[in-house]
C-alpha cells in the first residue's frame, strides 16, 4: 500500500529555515509528480508546491514563492521541501501528496512545523 512518511517539522524562529522530506513506498514514485500542501489552525488545507514525476518542473503559490523550494530523488524515493525566511504565517502541518492531473491522491500523515520566539 502507499505510504508517505514525512519528517523534519519542529520549531523555528522567525527567519529561519526547515527541511522536510517525505519518504515515499508502495507505487512507483517516479511516475507521479509530487506536492507539499499545508493547513494552519482553522484555516483550508493549502498548496505549497509542486514537482513534476522527472523534477523537471515545480510550482509555487505567490505566498511562498522565492522562499520554498521543491526537491526530489527519484532513486531514493524521496521527496524534500526546503523552507526559508520563515515567519508565523507559515505555522502549519505539512503533508506531503501523490499528485495526479493536479489532484491529491494520498497523503502522508503531517509534520507539524510552527515558527515562533
Amino acid at each position: 500500500q502507499v505510504q508517505l512518511v514525512e519528517s523534519g517539522g519542529g520549531l523555528v524562529q522567525p527567519g529561519g529555515s526547515l527541511r522536510l522530506s517525505c519518504l515515499a513506498s508502495g507505487f512507483t514514485f517516479s511516475s507521479y509528480a509530487m506536492s507539499w500542501y499545508r493547513q494552519a489552525p482553522g484555516k483550508e488545507r493549502e498548496l505549497c508546491a509542486w514537482i513534476s514525476s522527472s523534477g523537471g518542473t515545480s510550482t509555487y503559490p505567490e505566498s511562498v514563492k522565492g522562499r520554498f523550494t521543491i526537491s526530489r530523488d527519484n532513486a531514493k524515493n524521496t521527496v524534500s521541501l526546503q523552507m526559508n525566511s520563515l515567519n508565523s504565517d507559515d505555522t502549519a502541518v505539512y503533508y506531503c501528496v501523490v499528485t495526479r492531473y493536479g489532484n491529491p491522491l494520498y497523503w502522508g500523515q503531517g509534520t507539524q512545523v510552527t515558527v515562533s520566539s
